[in-house]
């Protein structure tokens, strides 16, 4: 069973989006990234990714606000989790994304042009 809690501060977080997330949103909502179907934060497992693409491959997509030790140390622990569970994650800088948004977005169309992991690794 999926953690309430988790579900509604998932509902929260895109009711509250910051300007960097609703930038990248605009361009990754209805399909417009090769035909690929994302979603916004997106609960997986104990954590909520920013954004998430399931099918035609798996990828997350977190974008990076200023950072610290202890941040750093949780962002590793939720991508291994991720990685794990066949997820390809991508990261980049709210500045980047505002600042070079195509170029974001060049590097996601590129990677879902790759296997995705669990398919990689099963063969």
């Amino acid at each position: 069973m999926r953690n309430q809690t988790l579900i509604e501060r998932a509902k929260q977080m895109r009711r509250e989006s910051t300007p960097p997330e609703r930038a990248l949103w605009a361009r990754l909502k209805s399909d417009q990234l090769d035909g690929a179907k994302f979603r916004r934060q997106v609960v997986i497992g104990p954590y909520i990714a920013d954004f998430a693409c399931r099918s035609p491959n798996m990828i997350v997509v977190e974008l990076d606000g200023d950072t610290h030790g202890a941040q750093l140390e949780y962002d590793a622990k939720r991508t291994r989790y991720l990685e794990g569970m066949g997820y390809r994650v991508l990261r980049f800088s709210n500045r980047d994304v505002l600042r070079d948004r195509e170029n974001v977005l060049a590097t996601i169309c590129a990677n879902l042009a790759v296997t995705p992991l669990s398919a990689a690794t099963s063969e």
